[in-house]
């Protein structure tokens, strides 16, 4: 949502914890560093290398989200962020420095009481910016009969075979 805050990230995620704190300052730190604005559609592009807390706030502060195809995952653990602004192509990859070891409830006001620049590395994104989302033609497997998107076919006899259903040949059992 435009102009989002605080309130509104833990409004969304349910509660405020320092995992939606890592996500909320990420998502000012690069409002600041790229100038970025809500995304109404994919003029900002988030590849978070976790699935945890924090993607919540960024999906608030900048529009960002999987259905979009705006919000990608690169799963590694790592409290780790890359921020693209579409048009100019410039982009940031923000990762967070190790903290002291504190309570849960320490933690969360460690998070909450410092500056993003304080929080964060800033470093040259290591993944490039992804295309576009695409828009796939429906296709029904040939196996169980369910549509699915193209883009995700698999070729078995000659005919489209969803994911759940292709059987990868290996000779080794594999």
């Amino acid at each position: 949502m435009k102009n989002a805050t605080w309130a509104d990230c833990a409004a969304f995620h349910g509660h405020g914890c320092g995992g939606l704190t890592i996500g909320y300052k990420a998502s000012l730190y690069a409002i600041e560093l790229l100038g970025l604005t809500f995304s109404g559609d994919e003029e900002v592009c988030c590849i978070s290398e976790n699935d945890a807390c924090g993607v919540d706030a960024v999906q608030v502060m900048l529009g960002c989200s999987a259905g979009k195809g705006n919000l990608m995952f690169h799963l590694t653990g790592k409290q780790a962020f890359t921020f693209y602004e579409r048009r100019s192509g410039r982009g940031v990859r923000l990762v967070l420095r190790p903290k002291p070891e504190m309570t849960r409830a320490e933690s969360f006001e460690y998070y909450q009481s410092r500056e993003p620049r304080e929080l964060f590395d800033v470093m040259a994104p290591r993944i490039a910016l992804p295309e576009g989302a695409r828009i796939f033609k429906s296709v029904r497997c040939a196996a169980c009969g369910e549509t699915f998107a193209e883009g995700f076919a698999r070729l078995q006899d000659g005919k489209p075979i969803c994911p759940d259903c292709y059987r990868a040949y290996s000779r080794f059992g594999v």
